[in-house]
């Protein structure tokens, strides 16, 4: 049966939990390596945790390692968070319609554990008639959950491990980077947007301020996916 009253209660909150929950056990994957990279760049347990449970961004945490240093470059580390999660905009506005009903304190609050799978299914289930927010926030806490779990699970892992680049551990960040570069479309459009960001990447790295390398690709890249609007299969 179709609601027709926005709600948010336990139940719906509870079944979004358990729809995103299988989905959520690959996160803690991506959570590892972060703890793993933020070891290796300086930051405290307390440090990595709360950077994962307040920022709960994969993207903008592993982009901020690379900038991290003992000065802390923060208008370059806000720029690159805010190019690369810029899509968050679209995604807000495009559950305008099913939040506007909807309290502002309970609004945001549900919003600050939206990410790409629990809006990509609640965009979904809202097109199919559902009206409770569940599947949106229950989704959204199953995979912070995951997320911060993950992220404590690469700084234990850290422990005991008197030299990490014996290991290969110095290379998990390049590495994560690269498998989201490559495990995406296979398409045109992506091979120019990666293409343009990593030219101007490495012609930032020799022209312009340090650390500037990341802002100025990640900007590059995203002005070059704003412009190139991704086609819909309409068949």
């Amino acid at each position: 049966m179709i609601s027709a009253k926005v709600e948010l209660d336990a139940q719906g909150t509870w079944l979004g939990f358990k729809r995103l929950l299988p989905l959520s056990m690959f996160v803690i994957a991506f959570g590892i390596a972060f703890g793993l990279a933020a070891a290796q760049t300086g930051l405290s347990k307390t440090e990595a945790m709360l950077m994962s449970a307040l920022v709960f961004a994969g993207a903008s945490q592993f982009a901020a390692l690379e900038l991290w240093q003992l000065e802390i470059p923060l208008l370059a580390i806000m720029i690159t968070t805010f190019a690369i999660n810029a899509r968050h905009l679209l995604m807000g506005a495009s559950l305008y319609p099913w939040l506007k009903e909807v309290p502002a304190a309970k609004r945001y609050g549900i919003l600050t554990v939206i990410s790409d799978a629990n809006w990509a299914i609640a965009a979904q289930e809202y097109q199919r008639g559902e009206r409770n927010l569940g599947v949106l926030f229950g989704g959204g806490l199953a995979l912070w959950l995951t997320w911060v779990t993950g992220t404590w699970m690469g700084l234990v892992l850290t422990q005991g491990i008197p030299d990490p680049e014996a290991l290969g551990l110095d290379m998990v960040l390049g590495c994560f980077l690269l498998t989201m570069a490559l495990g995406g479309s296979k398409n045109l459009r992506n091979l120019v947007i990666w293409s343009v960001a990593g030219a101007t990447s490495i012609l930032a790295l020799y022209w312009l301020p340090p650390n500037s390398h990341v802002v100025a690709g990640a900007l590059a890249g995203g002005l070059v996916g704003a412009y190139w609007l991704e086609e819909k299969d309409d068949s």
